[in-house]
């Protein structure tokens, strides 16, 4: 059996080192996403567009508008004193949000103590108009805070409370609001999968449609044999993807796992057989390349999708929560975030390890089971 093993590994190493392309893409395409991509998957929202419509002209209204302006979230469109051509901007795509400061906008605060402000905001993109919603509130009441504390209450109106209560804000774990600290681990799965689950996909149907797996077929090697040769490739393949990415992770991020670097490797081990082994899977159940990869598209993207990669599984629905339950990167996707970022031990992350290892075993038998060869 040994022998068999030997050079069956023997024939897939040479018919991948044959192919001058796929070694090439092994090494390229891992640095391409982690130099890239980072970068350019970014929840942060910034240079969020706004017309200042000043009807006040007051030194107050000017200070609130030189805030807004030095704001790095914000780019000033306009300052104008006309609601209907601010209304243009954003009916136009020009800007993203409108700030109405009313005349008497400073009286008003010297007299009264308060004034009402109108923000009115684009959500045509819904998570830039809430976030952006949510900047210019906090950019007023940080104005608000500051004026009532430098200018004396007038004598016709009681003395101000002084607030009693202090929010102070600690960012753990992130402390610089880094969204490529929480980007990066995630990336590397999705590395793993697009690699490790593509590849194994186009092997036995790829030997399918040269004839080749004929010439297996007529052979003593065991179907169990046959898959665990197909495995090794992909799994050692994984590893070395996976190196590569955490070397690029560290120089150009300078992001360093917290936790164990053993607990990474020992979760890639299960992951990568777990995905390779539903590859081979569907390359049991296909019959040409084209069927084979439309097939696995499919699954790489619901697991993109419902792993927790760029949206929270607890914002999910209750329905699609449970299915991300039978989703193999979310298991890994917290693994490498928890690793990565919080520093976890292998005891925090038991649950995930044994969600794992029931995927290899089943998508491994379920591989040996559909594998159809003539005994």
């Amino acid at each position: 059996m040994n022998s068999y093993l030997k050079y069956l590994l023997e024939k897939e190493f040479k018919q991948f080192f044959r192919n001058p392309f796929l070694p090439r893409l092994v090494i390229a395409f891992p640095v391409l996403v982690m130099l890239v991509v980072p970068w350019i998957t970014t929840m942060d929202i910034r240079d969020v567009r706004i017309v200042i419509v000043d009807l006040d002209r007051s030194a107050s209204s000017g200070r609130l508008v030189r805030d807004l302006d030095a704001s790095s979230y914000f780019y000033l469109e306009d300052l104008t004193d006309s609601y209907d051509a601010a209304l243009e901007k954003i009916e136009y795509g020009l800007a993203d949000a409108i700030v109405g400061i009313p005349s008497g906008f400073e009286k008003d605060l010297l007299l009264k103590g308060a004034t009402p402000v109108l923000l009115s905001i684009n959500t045509v993109n819904g998570t830039r108009g809430v976030l952006g919603g949510s900047y210019l509130s906090a950019v007023m009441a940080d104005f608000s805070q500051r004026f009532f504390t430098e200018q004396p209450a007038p004598a016709s109106l009681p003395a101000r409370p002084v607030p009693r209560v202090e929010l102070i804000t600690q960012h753990r774990y992130n402390p610089l609001l880094d969204y490529k600290l929480f980007m990066v681990p995630a990336l590397m799965v999705i590395l793993l999968i697009v690699m490790c689950g593509f590849l194994p996909t186009l092997t036995i149907v790829g030997e399918k449609e040269r004839g080749t797996i004929e010439q297996i077929n007529v052979t003593p090697v065991s179907k169990f044999m046959f898959i665990i040769a197909k495995l090794i490739p992909y799994w050692l393949m994984g590893m070395v993807i996976l190196s590569v990415c955490m070397a690029l992770a560290y120089f150009i991020y300078g992001l360093v796992p917290k936790g164990n670097i053993l607990i990474i490797y020992l979760f890639a081990f299960l992951f990568v057989l777990s995905i390779s082994g539903l590859g081979l899977v569907i390359s049991n159940y296909s019959n040409t390349l084209q069927q084979a990869m439309f097939v696995m598209f499919f699954f790489v993207m619901i697991f993109q999708l419902m792993s927790g990669l760029l949206t929270p599984i607890r914002s999910m629905p209750g329905w699609a929560q449970w299915i991300t339950v039978f989703n193999p990167p979310r298991y890994f996707i917290q693994m490498m975030r928890l690793i990565y970022l919080k520093g976890g031990s292998i005891t925090d992350l038991s649950t995930e390890f044994f969600a794992l290892l029931a995927f290899v075993l089943f998508f491994g038998l379920w591989a040996v089971i559909s594998y159809r060869k003539r005994e």
